[in-house]
């Protein structure tokens, strides 16, 4: 890292915590979906003298002076997200997913207003309406479900929308490994005269690479974290339409209301360094070693998925057509918790994760999470992810054996050192996050 020496003379206790840290990563499989290994590009914008700046307001509208190059960052992040995902309308200011979500809900409803999204337990996210977030304590918040095998029902979906008559209906996941149709969920927000959000805060770097589809034209807003697939630093954009469909012709349009919402509605100063790394990553984003890196994700999912079931292990919805999947535990006697745990002592990193109708608590649930966006950065192919599913398989299979967990935590050693994170790496399809 730059200066590292710096950091060591400092705080010689940050340091330390940082280069374990650091040998974690490169000696461990990281496989939760939702992680990812940013460029060194975006780790010199993020580590940057931009951190010293206060930018209340928007390009050309600040409440500071001294802003003219800050405009012209946050205006280039504009413009790259735009060129991407064709919004008509783009916020790059949020801190992250979860403000980013509240800054809608907040723009576009009333407190106590009704807000449909996925239940939790079939894939949903907290910020989707669940009791214990901000979303289900100020809205009213109900829920659609997968059906018996783990899908999305578009039909019953209707149905429900079409009782429960919400002003916003939410689409998105953090643990739902099929495809999205945001066209049948526009049709379905059009007829209950909703308004249509999606969440693709998982997938935005699949979308970018032609693996899934998009929201976009079909959602009035959608939000997105930077720090997923999309390889970026802990942020989050929001996208929208200019105009209100519920309000048109209002005193202010929708895209009004979004930007104000973020601010002055809840934040204050965008974080400038942030907002240059995201336009750092979206930049590397538009290339075609991206857009190769994305499709490979998804060889590298599905390839995972069908070795852990020829391993005979059970896969919600059998399968995956996104970068993730969740393993039922069910019938192998154990739970979610006991399984994260093993995992990380022979060097894999997934997270515990309830599953549909899950019959445990939330704690320790049927199911564990996990996917391919980090594995794939490192360089990892179908190759690596059949030996991962034989050494998943090895270790949950014999939970309790520590020679087994041994055993595997050495072998995990052995394929993490041909793919090393950030050293030059002759594997890599994302030569970005190469010296």
């Amino acid at each position: 890292m730059p200066n590292k020496h710096r950091l060591q003379t400092t705080d010689p206790e940050i340091a330390e915590f940082l280069e374990k840290e650091l040998a974690r990563q490169e000696q461990g499989l990281e496989m939760i979906p939702s992680e990812n290994y940013v460029s060194k590009a975006v780790l010199e914008a993020l580590g940057s003298i931009l951190t010293n700046k206060y930018s209340e307001g928007y390009p050309g509208r600040r409440y500071y002076g001294g802003n003219q190059f800050i405009d012209q960052i946050e205006n280039l992040a504009i413009s790259r997200a735009q060129k991407l995902f064709g919004a008509e309308h783009i916020n790059v200011q949020p801190y992250s997913g979860s403000p980013a979500n509240l800054a809608v809900y907040t723009a576009l409803l009333k407190v106590g207003d009704k807000i449909m999204g996925m239940d939790l337990a079939c894939g949903g996210h907290l910020t989707h309406g669940y009791k214990v977030s901000a979303s289900g304590k100020f809205f009213t918040s109900v829920s659609y479900y997968v059906n018996e095998k783990g899908l999305l029902d578009y039909d019953a979906i209707l149905e429900a929308a079409k009782k429960e008559k919400p002003r916003l209906i939410i689409a998105g996941a953090s643990a739902y490994p099929r495809l999205i149709d945001f066209a049948k969920f526009a049709e379905i927000a059009k007829e209950v005269g909703a308004y249509f959000m999606a969440d693709i805060a998982h997938i935005a770097g699949l979308i970018i690479g032609g693996v899934h589809p998009s929201p976009l034209p079909h959602a009035d807003v959608v939000t997105t974290t930077t720090h997923k697939t999309l390889r970026g630093p802990r942020g989050a954009i929001i996208m929208s339409k200019i105009e209100d469909p519920l309000d048109p012709g209002g005193k202010k349009n929708l895209a009004q209301k979004i930007d104000s919402a973020v601010f002055p509605g809840l934040q204050g100063g965008p974080h400038n360094h942030q907002t240059a790394a995201i336009a750092v990553a979206l930049k590397e984003a538009g290339t075609s070693e991206f857009k190769n890196y994305a499709k490979q994700i998804v060889k590298n999912a599905k390839t995972l998925a069908e070795t852990l079931l020829e391993e005979g292990l059970e896969l919600v919805t059998g399968g995956t057509d996104n970068h993730l999947m969740l393993i039922d535990l069910t019938n192998l006697g154990i739970g979610g918790k006991q399984a994260e745990t093993a995992l990380d002592l022979a060097g894999i990193t997934v997270n515990k994760n309830v599953i549909p109708f899950d019959q445990r608590k939330p704690m320790d649930p049927s199911g564990i999470r996990l996917g391919t966006p980090a594995l794939t950065a490192r360089g990892m192919k179908e190759k690596e992810m059949k030996i991962i599913g034989h050494l998943i398989s090895q270790v949950l299979k014999n939970i309790n054996n520590e020679d087994i967990i041994r055993q595997t935590k050495k072998a995990v050693e052995e394929l993490t050192a041909m793919f090393p994170i950030y050293k030059k790496m002759i594997h890599s399809n994302f030569p970005l996050l190469i010296d």
